[in-house]
């Protein structure tokens, strides 16, 4: 078995990190002194939003206080700021399910929903021919994930905002609809 040499910082976080499992506050100010600015700059590394992360730390250090007896540790690998970062990854990935689940439709959102009927006179315009019989032929749910993808160059985000659907679904319908596509054209 081979042992993994740790740095005396290493084992005085993960020493911190026991403390702090015991209810010890002081220890757990010292966790937060060692370890919060360079948290805070992994994590403006992913986010821009200084709201976002001052949120993600706070939820980070929360999770710290009431998990602390959880960590494992050196018993399987890991170090103390490992498992930090763990914790503080997840918070941020929920913030951005959280902001996108709250998000506003795009701007061009607005404009396809106040007018559907010149908007499906503009695609017969510009997409005829055989490309333009099939999206008329595509059903709607297909049709409306092809348009703001394709046509309007919405991201996979934006289009499930934008129609209310999760991300997956979004994606199921954009592949079924290009797999149609292909099959009228071909």
């Amino acid at each position: 078995m081979r042992t993994v040499r740790r740095t005396p910082r290493e084992s005085d976080e993960e020493h911190l990190v026991r403390l702090v499992a015991g209810g010890d506050r002081a220890a757990f100010e010292e966790l937060y002194r060692r370890t919060s600015p360079w948290l805070a700059v992994r994590l403006r590394r992913r986010c821009a939003d200084e709201q976002i992360v001052a949120e993600v730390m706070q939820e980070t250090y929360l999770a710290v206080w009431r998990a602390a007896g959880a960590f494992a540790g050196a018993a399987v690998g890991g170090t103390a700021v490992g498992w930090l970062w763990t914790i503080a990854a997840r918070r941020l990935v929920d913030a951005f399910r959280r902001r996108a689940h709250h998000a506003d439709p795009p701007p061009a959102a607005a404009h396809a929903e106040a007018a559907p009927a010149a908007e499906d006179e503009a695609l017969a315009v510009t997409v005829g021919g055989d490309v333009g019989d099939a999206l008329r032929r595509l059903a709607p749910e297909l049709s409306q994930v092809l348009q703001a993808m394709v046509l309007d160059g919405l991201s996979v985000r934006e289009t499930a905002v934008l129609l209310g659907l999760p991300e997956g679904t979004v994606k199921t319908r954009a592949r079924r609809a290009r797999s149609v596509m292909r099959e009228a054209l071909s």
